[in-house]
């Protein structure tokens, strides 16, 4: 099980950069693009959707940290990140829907002998777009402020 701490101390793992509402944007956009895939992708090929599901999620997810100026390339990690220092921005459901989306991605991707449950794409291929949505609202509201008490939590990691 990843921790802040650990992932705070991996090489590709959680990293303060400077805050860039330009990669913001683009990572919303791909966001964007990855709902269309998996909208299209839903009738023909389960496995791509979930994992487009999936990565309209993670995109999201990090448009946020691109603007609060988080980098992190363990997906694992950018979760933890996102369930230790983004829980006032998003609930525990959408924490849950995405650990979700990210467990069925696994499965879709790296598991030729397995399948993931049709409650379970339906479901996180329903939640997707409302995460989404969420998330530019997010974006839309988070000012400074915000920005500079999630990184001050981040500097001393528990």
């Amino acid at each position: 099980m990843v921790s802040l701490r650990w992932c705070c101390n991996q090489k590709d793992g959680i990293k303060l950069i400077e805050s860039n509402a330009n990669l913001a944007k683009g990572y919303l956009k791909m966001a964007e693009d990855s709902l269309g895939t998996m909208s299209r992708e839903r009738k023909y090929n389960l496995r791509s959707a979930v994992s487009a599901c999936y990565y309209s999620m993670y995109y999201s997810l990090y448009a946020v940290c691109m603007k609060i100026g988080i980098k992190c390339e363990i997906h694992s990690c950018t979760l933890e990140f996102m369930k230790r220092m983004l829980n006032e921005l998003y609930s525990l459901e959408d924490i849950r829907d995405i650990k979700k989306a990210f467990d069925a991605r696994n499965i879709a991707q790296y598991y030729i002998d397995k399948n993931v449950l049709k409650e379970d794409s339906d479901y996180i291929i329903e939640k997707a777009p409302l995460f989404f949505e969420k998330t530019k609202e997010i974006l839309a509201k988070i000012n400074e402020k915000d920005t500079e008490k999630i990184r001050e939590k981040l500097r001393h990691p528990i």
